[in-house]
């Protein structure tokens, strides 16, 4: 006779949390327990780059090498990430022991606790156990979340679905399973809850799953077990992996009958290659479905208390890209005409040349007294806002130590709503 678990959810803030592995599985379950404010010590010889970020930012620890007994000094709670049954069995087997639960990834049987699926609408979490059987745990969530988040007509129905599928490359049925084709499909800017409903539906319907570093951690731990899942993480200044060789994934799973969700930061199409993406598409016969994401170029100033235009104040924004300094030949700003703008300036993935680019727009004329603002991780738990001047931010950025992904802005607007 089979007994049935036990439903409890745990507190895990500031309460240590091991995690054996450094694979796909574990960038799938790490976002969760950091969001639980777990202390979060990660045991693998080597990282995801999506894992590595983290750790590089500081919120987990990483020890760099397989498993030893003592890993478990101080848990709560153990996942064991890796698909060696081998291995998996001996940390487990430790935990027990230790009379520590341990969740495994390689075998629901031998764990003694289990990852239900989850979903949260707000201050809502619900979690579902199928009986150790994970398609039927996320049949009844996804049926859950749907409940949650239906929006009903003025007559009190569900509204159905209209309007063309922005589709390129072929013709055909919208709505329902598709096979062989690719979505590129905006997550937003970090909160979960950003993305669009068309987009979190996509990517409930995936076989596989492209993901980018900048994607909210905690969707990709609603993903189906059987979901591939591909860290395309493009780190800044660190390890990525080249556009051509994302491209071909994508070509190379749809051709192979599989629906493919390229889960990107923000909107696909703003400074996210989503237009490369969908050329190398189109030119291999794969269909393409576009789901725009809300951008971080207006998310992170809103969050921060920020509009980007304002009565009154400005009646322009323009977002530029500063992944390049202002005098690399390889930049196609126009540096010297944005300083001669009244409007607002809002500068993504800039914080590392932000002193050439202050300086640049200073020599050509802003003022130096201009307001400016750096928003960091914004729409998450973690978000950190700087308020200076445009001759003053980058050295307040330096000391403040922030770091990326973080908006900048530039103009009266940041200082448009103050009481």
């Amino acid at each position: 006779m089979t007994s049935n678990p036990y439903p409890l959810g745990l507190r895990l803030h500031g309460r240590r949390v091991v995690v054996v592995g450094g694979g796909a599985v574990a960038t799938r379950r790490v976002p969760a327990l950091l969001d639980a404010g777990a202390d979060v010590l990660l045991v693998a010889p080597e990282l995801t780059p999506a894992l590595r970020a983290r750790a590089d930012a500081g919120r987990l620890h990483w020890v760099q090498r397989r498993f030893v007994p003592e890993d478990l000094d101080g848990a709560w709670l153990v996942q064991v990430a890796i698909d060696d049954p081998v291995a998996a069995a001996s940390v487990s087997a430790v935990a027990a022991e230790r009379r520590i639960f341990c969740v495994r990834a390689d075998d629901r049987t031998a764990a003694t606790a289990w990852t239900p699926a989850v979903t949260r609408h707000g201050p809502v979490t619900v979690a579902v156990l199928g009986g150790g059987d994970p398609r039927r745990a996320m049949t009844v969530r996804d049926a859950i979340r749907d409940l949650l988040a239906v929006r009903l007509a003025p007559d009190g129905t569900a509204p159905t679905q209209s309007g063309p599928e922005a589709v390129t490359g072929a013709t055909g049925a919208t709505g329902g399973r598709q096979s062989g084709r690719v979505a590129l499909v905006g997550a937003g800017p970090g909160d979960p809850e950003l993305i669009t409903v068309k987009g979190w539906r996509l990517l409930t319907e995936a076989d596989v799953v492209v993901a980018d570093r900048l994607v909210p951690g905690l969707l990709l731990d609603e993903l189906r077990p059987d979901v591939e899942l591909v860290d395309a993480s493009k780190i800044p200044y660190g390890p990525s992996r080249a556009q051509e060789e994302i491209n071909q994934i994508l070509v190379d799973r749809a051709r192979a009958g599989a629906f493919v969700v390229r889960l990107k930061g923000g909107d696909p199409y703003v400074f996210g290659r989503g237009g490369e993406e969908l050329l190398a598409c189109a030119a291999a016969g794969v269909p393409v479905t576009v789901v725009p994401g809300v951008t971080s170029s207006i998310a992170a100033p809103a969050a921060a208390g920020i509009p980007v235009t304002h009565r009154g104040v400005a009646h322009e924004f323009t977002v530029v890209s500063g992944h390049l300094a202002p005098d690399s030949p390889a930049s196609l700003v126009r540096w010297d005409a944005l300083a001669g703008l009244h409007g607002t300036l809002v500068i993504l993935m800039g914080l590392k040349n932000l002193a050439a680019i202050t300086a640049t727009l200073i020599a050509h004329g802003r003022s130096p007294q201009t307001p400016a603002a750096v928003v960091q991780e914004a729409t998450t738990g973690t978000q950190r806002v700087l308020r200076s001047t445009l001759g003053e931010v980058a050295a307040a950025a330096l000391t403040a130590e922030l770091r990326p992904p973080a908006v900048v802005v530039v103009g009266d607007v940041v200082n448009a709503l103050d009481s």
